[in-house]
């Protein structure tokens, strides 16, 4: 009988989450949603240093954000745990850690090693010396139970070896997606359980937490594959149950290097910043290192969810397009409605001071015309921005379109015939009337004609074209920036 599926992930929390954590996190929760399992979220903040509550926050708030929403671990609004196998801090689960290292120094599989950093550091360079891997080789190994006891009692230091086994010649895994890897017992010397300082390591933490907290499947990326020979052997000599492993594909740039901050952008926050959706973020991601059955490019998470998975994870690298990216925002955000595309543009217009109407009707017919030209949230600030109430100037680029002898007269022309109109908006049709008059009673056309028209609409004699921006911009407004064109 198989297991229930129990898929976690496990960020530490030591900055704002990076599109490669987010790839793993949204992989267990795609593989839970596909499954009917849970997807837990666990913060290993072993790492006193570098572990901040702020970056926990952050890290909470891009999951969030991303709308991956997890079954049981910490709760993202209080912090307390949400389930019955927490403490799902690893901060707090130092006693548990204890225990089952004091287990394995019981049953003779770890011990306690008392060489101090100079004696590992001399035993290394000697090892290498005479061509040999430099892994540690304890005097302690076998040393009895009662007399490293002694040595304790009396104040010396001392970290918790697990004791590599010597009969056996080597490890095989099954993994989801790289197929069979086999890795030799020899790769690895006694390796450190519990740091001198009573701190947990890594791979201890996590092969504990995993069997505990009843992981069915390991999703992570493949730079953790080196670490799963060292929980292998925890999970063995603890007679514990082994997870399934699956190691993702590494994520490049488009150098063809490890994606990293020198590419620019790499944590959701900043994509979040940039005017990225959710949506998109999700669909692109799941793509670098998983293909829809179909070959379905632009998906909504449901369908991720119905399609994922593990026949189609590839291992090999994925490259980070930010082209494809863009385009692929683009496509969600012409397919959300003109209402929830409004809440999510107006935070951006109103961060640039935009002033802008609050009338639905009118942000229905500003998206119509504005949405095709979007490619992010944040491309609305300069398509908004000339028709916003308090953002006129006439610019010094309009100097020369201002001094042609008939340019006051058409500016004056075209005011009046705004001032004409019944309504608080021009039509489009009303807009290309009204130029049209201006070009006969004035006898201008061409440049002479709509540059002067622009300058008194927007401010400056290039832009977007006025068809699609007056309907947007109330009589009173247009009558007002004629005038302030007139008087300079």
């Amino acid at each position: 009988m198989s297991r229930p599926v129990r898929v976690r992930f496990a960020p530490s929390p030591t900055g704002y989450l990076h599109v490669g954590g987010a790839r793993t996190a949204l992989y267990n929760f795609l593989y839970a949603k596909n499954r009917g399992g849970k997807f837990i979220l666990r913060i290993e903040d072993t790492d006193l240093e570098r572990s901040t509550e702020e970056a926990m926050h952050m890290q909470i708030g891009d999951l969030k954000w991303l709308g991956l929403n997890w079954d049981e671990g910490v709760n993202p609004e209080t912090l307390e745990d949400m389930g019955d196998k927490g403490p799902y801090r690893q901060s707090q689960r130092l006693e548990i850690y204890k225990e089952y290292a004091e287990k394995l120094i019981a049953s003779g599989t770890a011990y306690y090693c008392f060489m101090t950093d100079e004696e590992i550091d001399k035993q290394r360079e000697e090892l290498k010396a005479a061509g040999k891997p430099p892994q540690v080789q304890s005097p302690y190994r076998d040393m009895d139970p009662a007399e490293s006891k002694k040595k304790l009692d009396s104040g010396e230091s001392a970290v918790v070896r697990f004791k590599v086994p010597k009969d056996k010649s080597e490890f095989v895994l099954k993994d989801l997606v790289r197929g069979e890897v086999k890795f030799p017992s020899d790769m690895v010397g006694d390796f450190v359980l519990i740091r001198s300082n009573g701190m947990p390591v890594y791979n201890f933490c996590c092969a504990i937490d995993d069997a505990l907290m009843e992981i069915s499947h390991v999703f992570r990326a493949e730079e953790h594959l080196s670490n799963t020979l060292r929980q292998m052997m925890v999970y063995e000599a603890l007679g514990l149950e082994v997870p399934e492993f699956g190691h993702l594909s590494i994520i490049l740039g488009a150098d063809k290097q490890k994606l990293s901050k020198r590419h620019g952008a790499t944590s959701c926050n900043q994509y979040r910043e940039l005017g990225y959706l959710p949506e998109a973020m999700n669909n692109f991601i799941a793509l670098m290192g998983w293909s829809h059955p179909e070959g379905k490019e632009v998906m909504t998470s449901e369908e991720m969810q119905k399609a994922f998975s593990t026949d189609r994870l590839n291992p090999a690298s994925a490259v980070f397009d930010e082209v494809k990216l863009k385009w692929m925002n683009a496509s969600h955000l012409r397919e959300l409605d003109h209402a929830e595309l409004w809440s999510r543009v107006k935070p951006f217009l109103d961060e640039a001071g935009l002033e802008l109407p609050e009338d639905p009707q009118w942000q229905d017919r500003a998206l119509s015309v504005f949405k095709t030209s979007m490619e992010t949230l944040a491309d609305a600030v300069e398509l908004f921005r000339p028709i916003s109430a308090k953002n006129y100037k006439v610019d010094d680029t309009a100097a020369d379109a201002l001094s042609w002898d008939s340019s006051k007269a058409v500016i004056e022309k075209w005011k009046s015939l705004v001032a004409a109109a019944a309504e608080d908006y021009l039509s489009e049709e009303q807009f290309v009337e009204a130029q049209n008059a201006v070009k006969t009673e004035c006898g201008v056309k061409g440049k002479h004609l709509f540059m002067p028209i622009r300058v008194a609409v927007i401010g400056k004699p290039q832009g977007a074209e006025l068809k699609h921006l007056v309907p947007l911009m109330k009589k009173d407004l247009l009558i007002e920036r004629a005038q302030l064109a007139l008087n300079q």
